[in-house]
């Protein structure tokens, strides 16, 4: 698109959003014509981001003319800038605009018959002048200024920072956090902006640095760097980085001498932003929140451990009622954990799919409820927290909900230490009112997310952690159910006895042979099948195929019920890939289905989607019937949803989630969602799936091991269907090595214990 430009005034402003300043406008322009046709119509229509427009204004529009599937042509605004009105007409459509409160159009008339052409700068340099009209006060006079000045201040922003590559959208949220001063913080600190803007990453203010000539070796970059590698850190699931590590991630990132970046480490720690701690003799570097996320939830622990409980005893003779009133015949280990549940504050129970997890918890709910002990069950995902309740037939709330996430602002960097950007109606002062606390996929429950759960359970309640070690670690920070286990410091029963009818399941089988180092079966199976295919353009083919044809009728089912689990992102049988091919396949665009490009990809009505980080403040509600019947906020990384509707006059994207939650989202907050036809299997954690496809083909030893191809067959409800290298199988089998994860739970448990 060759870029045009057009000068004219705001005719009529069609519609605005003032989050990111997208704005449909008419323009008259101004002149004969326009510098692509001097045949110019009396008014065009016009699209962009131009934050604070208003009608009568005078702009010069740089863009070009597109063709819009619904509204025609158009003209694209890419940039813009203010310009003088070019009579007095204008100048008075300008001020009645509605843009300064109680200037109509009367009023207007009056200041432009006494001001002429001068009065857009008698307002802007010297608004006490106003006064000198009837029905305009000194007071008066100094508000219409003082908002004028306003609306010129967010345009000067806006267009400063467009120098230093940042988007109107995102000038705007720099604009409200930091007002005027926003020009000392780019000439002086940029990287600020990464530490109190959601939304602006190191790179982003590295580059504004660099524009802004600020030395490479400036204490503010070093520091911004350490942090920086810190928080990438955490996104890989460490809780801290040997400070060789540290060193070695930040000389890489800055291209810098480590000395010059130990020597900044100090001022950190002076500033309360990191702690120094001997672990295991080396020098451990962690967030200062990540360490008294860690140091809180080791005491709590012990300190919830140490409560006696002596309701243990009779507990046989309890087990062995349930057992007659219900026909079910328990395991012993089943029954050791139905016994250590009414004896101690904290009980971890483990095992694997059909060791009858879910029965167990079931028996302790059915005899501490003999007891009018209150119950509170929860999971970290919804959809882990809707199978626990249809499991156990009573409610089952996610984690956030049932410490009552509060709205917070991210995009203002307010980030409490336990929660990482998460706020908390339950808590020390406020806690739960539950006497048992369950939670179940507690794998998933991450460090600072279990620090925020501990936080809000009062002393005496009972903490009951179920899940599944064997399975990957948690996306978050901290591998905390392994350390839990290893420590010694809590009770720990492991379930290993599979019954009868998940003896009938090859999913379930399978499974554990994987779990056991063993092979799986892969003949006779009606439920668990591997489809060879010896080269990557063939997996990916295949899969198109079963996701598309083959596998919708043989498990009676719609195609996005069936969920591809690949172990990467980045590969011919990556995520990226696999996502293009398969909406390709399954939602082809059509002139009735309406799209939105986003990033190298394309989103469109009937997508499948995923959001791809927790986000507190987007609203949700559920409607039966076109009526309201709930409504909250919150949305959570993994949640799986589909695009129902696509709105560019509004700039909007509503996706309906798997629970009926209705989320619209910003054009601007459209990085928080990708397709999901495929996912990884790290993001599937917690969920069940009715079909799950997994690609096995190549990839890192690191990658490809055993517990990630565990964990994703054992998301598979009725079938699991594996397509590839067997060989590349059999050796994610015989790598039984783990990721290491740089966690100090497990030390600090020891070394509190004696304490207590």
């Amino acid at each position: 698109m060759n870029e045009i430009s057009l000068d004219g005034t705001v005719e009529n402003i069609v519609f605005q959003n003032p989050e990111n300043g997208f704005t449909v406008f008419s323009l008259k322009p101004s002149g004969g014509g326009t510098t692509e046709s001097p045949a110019t119509p009396e008014e065009i229509m016009c699209v962009g981001s131009l934050p604070g427009l208003i009608e009568g204004e005078s702009v010069r529009l740089i863009g070009g003319y597109v063709v819009h599937g619904m509204y025609g042509r158009q003209f694209s605004v890419a940039r813009h800038e203010k310009t003088a009105p070019a009579d007095e007409q204008s100048i008075i459509k300008f001020l009645s605009s509605g843009i300064i409160k109680g200037v109509r159009e009367r009023l207007a008339k009056k200041i432009v018959e006494r001001f002429g052409k001068d009065t857009m700068s008698i307002i802007e340099e010297t608004p006490e002048l106003l006064s000198q009209i009837t029905g305009i006060s000194p007071k008066r006079a100094a508000g219409i200024g003082e908002v004028f000045h306003q609306q010129a201040e967010i345009r000067r922003v806006v267009f400063y920072l467009q120098d230093y590559g940042i988007s109107p959208s995102l000038a705007i949220k720099i604009h409200k956090r930091y007002g005027s001063g926003v020009y000392d913080i780019v000439k002086t600190n940029p990287y600020a902006l990464a530490d109190d803007l959601w939304g602006v990453g190191f790179k982003t203010a590295d580059s504004i640095a660099f524009k802004a000539c600020i030395a490479i070796d400036s204490p503010f970059r070093i520091r911004a760097g350490i942090r920086h590698s810190l928080t990438d850190a955490l996104n890989n699931g460490h809780v801290y980085l040997p400070l060789s590590a540290l060193l070695s991630a930040v000389s890489e990132l800055l291209g810098l001498d480590p000395q010059l970046i130990e020597d900044q480490l100090s001022q950190l720690q002076f500033d309360n932003a990191i702690v120094r701690e001997k672990i295991a003799g080396e020098t451990a570097v962690y967030l200062s929140q990540a360490y008294r996320a860690e140091t809180y939830a080791a005491n709590k622990i012990l300190r919830l451990a140490a409560t006696a409980l002596e309701r243990s005893q009779g507990a046989g003779a309890e087990i062995a009622a349930f057992e007659a009133g219900t026909g079910i015949v328990l395991a012993e280990n089943q029954k050791e954990a139905v016994t250590e549940a009414m004896r101690h504050g904290v009980l971890i129970i483990t095992g694997g799919p059909g060791t009858g997890k879910t029965t167990t918890i079931n028996t302790i709910i059915s005899l501490l409820k003999k007891y009018d002990f209150s119950i509170e069950l929860a999971a970290p995902t919804g959809r882990a927290a809707k199978r626990m309740s249809e499991a156990t037939g009573m409610e089952a709330k996610t984690i956030h909900r049932l410490l009552e996430i509060n709205s917070l602002n991210w995009s203002d960097g307010q980030a409490n230490d336990n929660s990482r950007g998460q706020s908390f109606g339950r808590n020390e002062e406020y806690p739960l009112e539950a006497d048992i606390i369950i939670i179940d996929e507690s794998s998933m429950v991450d460090m600072f997310l279990m620090t925020s759960l501990l936080r809000a359970i009062p002393l005496g309640s009972r903490l009951i952690l179920v899940g599944d070690v064997d399975q990957l670690p948690s996306v978050g920070p901290g591998n905390v159910l392994k350390d839990l286990i290893t420590s010694g410091c809590v009770p720990v029963v492991r379930l290993t006895e599979i019954f009868r009818q998940a003896q009938e399941s090859a999913i379930i089988m399978n499974a554990h042979r994987i779990n056991r180092g063993e092979y799986p079966v892969l003949t006779g199976q009606k439920d668990f099948f591997f489809v060879k295919r010896l080269n990557a353009e063939d997996v990916a083919q295949a899969i198109q195929e079963l996701v598309q044809k083959r596998l919708p009728s043989y498990i009676h089912s719609s195609p996005l019920d069936i969920q591809v689990l690949s172990p990467m992102r980045k590969s011919p049988l990556g995520v990226a890939q696999l996502n293009q091919a398969l909406q390709a396949r399954l939602n082809p665009p059509a002139p009735h289905k309406r799209e939105r490009e986003l990033n190298s990809s394309v989103l469109r009505e009937g997508d499948k989607v995923m959001q791809l980080k927790n986000n507190y403040n987007l609203s949700w509600r559920v409607f039966e019937r076109e009526r309201l019947i709930e409504e909250g906020q919150g949305v959570f990384n993994g949640d799986l949803g589909v695009i129902r509707d696509i709105d560019d006059t509004a700039e909007t994207v509503t996706v309906c989630f798997d629970d009926n939650r209705l989320v619209s989202y910003d054009y601007a907050q459209l990085d928080e969602l990708e397709l999901a036809y495929a996912i990884t299997i790290h993001k599937s954690q917690g969920s069940e799936y009715k079909a799950v496809v997994i690609p096995i083909h190549s990839g890192p030893p690191m990658l490809m091991s055993r517990n990630l191809l565990y964990t994703g067959v054992t998301r598979a409800k009725e079938l699991a269907v594996i397509v590839g290298v067997p060989e590349t199988m059999y050796r994610m089998i015989d790598n039984n090595k783990e990721t290491n994860r740089y966690t100090s739970l497990n030390h600090r448990l020891v070394t509190q214990k004696e304490m207590f």
